[in-house]
This record gives structure tokens, C-alpha cells and sequence, in this order.
């Protein structure tokens, strides 16, 4: 019963984050919300027993990606300040 709980509790918790994240009009926002989807993704990765694609997930989903996108949004906000 605890791991049914547990498994809704991530899936709402996913698509929470995922609308969030698509919704947001602040991109800094929305960046962050994405790195926290990915991190959550990785959790489910756990649970369906493949810690090889969590891994990656939080490497490259969560971690990598995230850090560009936050340099992205950086250089956005950035030259938007100058114009």
C-alpha cells in the first residue's frame, strides 16, 4: 500500500512540474521546474528498477542540460537588460 502511495504521489507530482513548467512566463522558472521534473524523473527511473537510466536522467536530464539552460536564460536576461 505504501508503494502505491508512493508511486501516485510521483506521478502527481510529475505532471505537476511538467504543467508548471510549461506554463511559467518566467523562464528562470521554468528552467528550475525543469530540473526539478528531470530529478523526479530519475526517482521514477529508481522505481521501475533501471538506476542506469536514472543515472543519466540526472546526469543529463537534471544536471547538464539544466546548467545550459540557466546559462541560456543568463545571456537572455542579460542582453535584454542592455536594450
Amino acid at each position: 500500500m505504501a508503494e502505491l502511495l508512493l508511486d501516485v504521489l510521483l506521478v502527481l507530482a510529475l505532471l505537476s512540474t511538467a504543467s508548471a513548467a510549461l506554463l511559467s512566463r518566467d523562464l528562470f522558472r521554468a528552467v528550475v521546474l525543469f530540473i526539478a521534473f528531470g530529478l523526479l524523473l530519475s526517482l521514477s527511473w529508481v522505481r521501475l528498477h533501471a538506476p542506469d537510466l536514472a543515472l543519466a536522467e540526472a546526469a543529463i536530464g537534471a544536471g547538464l542540460t539544466g546548467v545550459l539552460l540557466l546559462d541560456a536564460v543568463s545571456h537572455f536576461r542579460g542582453r535584454r537588460e542592455v536594450e
